[in-house]
């Protein structure tokens, strides 16, 4: 199964009003496992760069005045899609702005219904919790130390993390589980030790939910009432 990780940095928030896509990047996953293969490019908007989207990703109108406008290089964002679907934080936002792109050059624009949106995944998996892309990192310990601004191919770098940890991991399905090793002519069996059983841990796992995270918690709990199962006492 093939499936693209997506996201896009633009010059505002809404494409009605003639914002832009400023950089596109994508990263493949096979069998939801990066393969190594990305898309990336850099987009001249046709369009000054309001000072509220600069603070965002740090793309100017010196640096993007010589990129490709979107008219180069969308047949060859298409190509590289193909019919995988696409991983989306946000996805409504980044569909929107593709495919506004897509119709002014007369491409076929993308059905939502090719989007998997990771932050519908997150609320629903995190009822009441921060699902930023930034949250989820410290969520599942990935390390984003190097996003000091939003980047298209870094963020989708680290959102294609974020998936694999919400849909169970890297191994939802146990398809890359070590297939069993027959003993050798030297060897003999291990024989299963039937009076093991697993004992405590030695050290508890440290806390991963934030401050922020628990005052969200508390504030949500707080808003349903006294009736709420937290509430209780056993």
């Amino acid at each position: 199964m093939r499936e693209i990780v997506l996201d896009t940095e633009t010059t505002g928030l809404d494409p009605a009003e003639g914002h832009r896509i400023v950089e596109i990047g994508g990263v493949e996953l096979m069998n939801h496992m990066p393969t190594g293969r990305n898309f990336h490019e850099y987009i001249n908007p046709e369009r000054p760069m309001p000072a509220e989207a600069f603070a965002i990703h740090g793309l100017g109108d010196d640096f993007l005045r010589d990129k490709p406008v979107f008219a180069r290089v969308g047949q060859a964002f298409i190509d590289f899609i193909g019919d995988a679907k696409l991983v989306i934080h946000n996805a409504s936002f980044d569909m929107r702005f593709l495919n506004a792109e897509l119709r002014a050059i007369g491409l076929p624009i993308l059905p939502q219904d090719r989007a998997i949106d990771t932050l519908m995944m997150a609320r629903q998996k995190f009822p009441g919790a921060q699902n930023t892309l930034d949250a989820l990192c410290r969520r599942f310990g990935i390390d984003n130390s190097v996003r000091e601004k939003h980047g298209a191919l870094l963020d989708s770098e680290l959102l294609a993390e974020v998936y694999l940890e919400l849909i169970g991991g890297r191994q939802p399905d146990f398809a890359l589980a070590p297939a069993p090793v027959k003993p050798g002519p030297r060897q003999e069996a291990r024989q299963p030790d039937e009076g093991w059983r697993p004992g405590p841990r030695p050290a508890p796992l440290p806390p991963r939910l934030t401050d922020d995270e628990a005052a969200a918690h508390a504030a949500f709990v707080e808003r349903l009432g006294d009736g709420a199962i937290w509430k209780k006492r056993a």
